[in-house]
């Protein structure tokens, strides 16, 4: 027998596809980034959001999954079952940027064909813990916690949220967590309507200021997410996926507001979308069932590749990025490349699922998990 089998539950199908649909998203606003002059042109404006509808999104998966079973489960064991899912692709997503890291030389990046192999090497395997390389390593010059794998950030910070709920959270009363949701409710509105730059990007640096902005980022929308799994009761809506997924990409794609006179309507914009809409979009896919083969498949499909994609795209960036920095493209002529590397980054993740990923996850299970 093993001792970590967890019972079964039912599966939200829905909210696998919506984190697809909001990978898919991320990566188009990566692109499109790279053309941009500010953030007030930047096209699919919101893209950034993706990551606090992730958080959202993983703390109402923790709460719904693990929240009834410490009886029967160990920490050792939980952290041991979030490892498997999580640090496979965090390795890999190292390796494959620092693979690109010599083709991505340009004039937005003078380190690079400066960096010894040596130190590469040390990135990468600093890289594979997800601990952040002090900035005497970045290689990069972007003060990036992971300059091989810009995201890493954040699954920094899902681990984060995923010891403190194992160490503490988890035993709070709905009540506490409610306080405690508002008080990282306030400070989310705070850091947004105050931000220089009218909005919630940041948290990928060792400096103070970003520091707080990745906190601040996972605090309300993971402790939102957990208290949601709690507490909400779902009802039955017709064609949930899609009404979903058309609500993600309107928050997502819409263009920014208040303009540079008004950075704080932008600020509150994200942060009453981060409160409110996107607690609405976890709940209505929670409410929904996948009518049809088709629909079964594609979210499956959006679902599966939707870590592989978030966590192997940014090398490909990098990459593109430099293309537009060296050849300066506009925007009509570069759309064939773009195209082509959004195509290349789901192909990729596809790849590094079937052929690493869940390989990797079956034995890893084999090994840690089964007891006699």
């Amino acid at each position: 027998m093993t001792t970590t089998t967890l019972s079964t539950k039912p599966h939200y199908a829905i909210l696998d596809g919506l984190r697809g649909v909001a990978a898919l998203l991320v990566v188009a606003f990566h692109l499109w980034e790279t053309h941009s002059t500010s953030h007030l042109d930047q096209v699919i404006n919101h893209g950034y959001l993706a990551v606090d509808f992730f958080f959202l999104l993983s703390g109402f998966v923790i709460g719904y999954a693990y929240d009834d079973r410490w009886e029967r489960l160990t920490l050792k064991d939980f952290f041991k079952v979030r490892l498997i899912r999580l640090q496979p692709m965090v390795v890999l997503g190292m390796v494959i940027g620092a693979a690109c890291f010599y083709f991505q030389a340009a004039p937005l990046w003078p380190t690079i064909s400066q960096t010894p192999v040596w130190k590469l090497l040390l990135v990468m395997f600093i890289g594979f813990t997800l601990l952040p390389v002090p900035l005497s390593l970045d290689i990069r010059g972007w003060q990036e916690m992971h300059p091989l794998d810009g995201p890493g950030w954040s699954l920094f910070f899902e681990y984060i949220a995923n010891i403190l709920y194992a160490l503490g959270v988890r035993k709070f009363s709905n009540a506490a967590l409610g306080v405690l949701a508002a008080l990282a409710g306030a400070a989310l509105i705070h850091l947004a309507v105050t931000s220089p730059t009218g909005d919630v990007i940041g948290g990928w640096s060792l400096t103070p200021e970003q520091l707080r902005v990745g906190f601040t980022r996972m605090g309300y929308p993971f402790f939102a997410g957990l208290l949601l799994s709690r507490v909400s009761t779902l009802a039955r809506v017709r064609h949930a996926f899609w009404w979903c997924s058309l609500l993600l990409v309107v928050v997502l794609a819409f263009p920014r507001v208040g303009g540079a006179e008004r950075l704080w309507l932008n600020g509150l914009y994200d942060s009453l979308s981060i409160i409110f809409v996107f607690p609405l979009v976890v709940w209505l896919g929670a409410s929904g069932q996948l009518a049809g083969a088709g629909a079964a498949r594609l979210s499956k499909f959006l679902g599966d590749i939707s870590y592989p994609i978030y966590i192997t795209h940014y090398p490909l960036i990098y990459t593109y990025t430099a293309w537009v920095n060296v050849h300066k493209p506009s925007g009509q002529q570069a759309l064939p490349v773009a195209v082509l590397t959004f195509v290349a980054s789901i192909l990729l993740a596809y790849a590094c699922l079937k052929l690493y990923d869940e390989p990797v996850r079956r034995w890893l299970r084999g090994k840690l998990l089964a007891k006699a």
